[in-house]
């Protein structure tokens, strides 16, 4: 768009589209993590991929998820933000997704690397569909000598105002709430619901080779790990 210095992109569509890959990596991280099943995630790790390369390496505006993001948004008025930062944040991305196709769909790597390439792309695709905050954008003008420009919410000009910052009865107010939901609200969920066990039957004598292949490393074990392990490596 010629009236700006730099490439633009309509930062309410590439939040849609963050949104929309997060809720896809979220259903398939918790199916891998919950059931063992990891097929969902690695046709995610394929589609994220697809995605991003498309965003790199042709146009954004063909790439799926910003397709739809824009199409969900059509009636919002665009925020233009600048595209080289977001670009930038995008490589990351880009670079998380190959980690995780060679490990998860090529080399079906099950460990404490996927959880944390898995959460790490969890945890920048949130910030940004939540709360317009792009972290490679910041990891951008941290790195580069060309500060980032037309930043989403006028976030690279913007200087908090004191009156913002958050008084001590709203700490106070968080506090109390954190306290009761992790330690009153689990006790009182559990009062009267305590179900009886099920009778365990003799578990069947383990073949040898299949009880080496079940034996739990280290690294599970020292996570508190071991039955999560099991299920996704169909151990019982």
């Amino acid at each position: 768009m010629p009236e700006y210095g730099v490439p633009v992109l309509n930062e309410r569509a590439v939040r849609a589209a963050a949104g929309i890959l997060f809720f896809f990596a979220m259903v398939s991280f918790m199916n891998a993590w919950l059931t063992g099943n990891f097929a969902p995630t690695r046709v995610f790790v394929v589609a994220f991929l697809i995605d991003f390369t498309i965003r790199l390496f042709i146009n954004p505006h063909y790439a799926p998820s910003m397709v739809i993001g824009q199409w969900l948004v059509r009636r919002q008025q665009p925020e233009w933000t600048g595209a080289p930062q977001k670009r930038f944040a995008w490589a990351i991305g880009f670079v998380l997704a190959l980690t995780m196709l060679y490990l998860v769909v090529i080399k079906g790597v099950i460990g404490p690397i996927n959880l944390l390439v898995c959460g790490l792309c969890l945890l920048l695709l949130f910030f940004e569909s939540a709360f317009g905050i792009c972290i490679g954008c910041w990891l951008y003008n941290r790195m580069r000598s060309d500060q980032a420009q037309l930043c989403p919410g006028g976030a690279c000009e913007y200087t908090p105002d004191s009156k913002d910052q958050l008084k001590i009865g709203q700490m106070l107010v968080v506090l109390v709430f954190a306290v009761v939901v992790v330690f009153i609200a689990p006790s009182l969920a559990s009062k009267g619901h305590t179900a009886a066990l099920p009778t365990e039957s003799a578990p069947a004598p383990l073949d040898p080779a299949e009880a080496e292949r079940c034996k739990v490393p280290d690294f599970a074990k020292a996570m508190g790990h071991e039955e999560k392990w099991k299920l996704h490596n169909n151990c019982k």
